[in-house]
């Protein structure tokens, strides 16, 4: 199975989002890949490594294409679905993240 889904943390697949998408792909007993939408499958790679998630360079906005099979093949795609679609600090780990350093996305850089 497979699905669509558009990137919504700024860093994209960098970082922390990166890192809870892999962490997500390896809950699951379902063979999981990401790549870029109309990728055949041979550009498609492993969801459950940081540095070939890392390797895709998918950013902000971009959609990638999502596929799992195993026996938790559609939970897996729910879950990897809702990493990529939510905000980066929207996950509740952190208390107030978003200004206890003076920083909320909007750097120095103008943006």
């Amino acid at each position: 199975m497979e699905r669509t889904v558009r990137i919504v943390p700024e860093a994209g697949l960098h970082a922390r989002p990166a890192s809870q998408f892999v962490e997500t792909a390896n809950e699951f007993d379902a063979e999981t890949q990401v790549g870029p939408t109309g990728a055949s499958e041979d550009g498609l790679v492993d969801a459950r490594s940081m540095l070939a998630v890392t390797s895709l360079g998918a950013g902000h906005g971009e959609e990638v294409r999502l596929v799992a099979e195993g026996d938790d093949a559609e939970a897996a795609l729910d879950a990897l679905e809702t990493v990529l679609s939510t905000p980066e600090g929207g996950d509740g780990d952190g208390e107030g993240e978003e200004g206890a350093d003076g920083a909320n996305g909007e750097g120095a850089d103008g943006g």
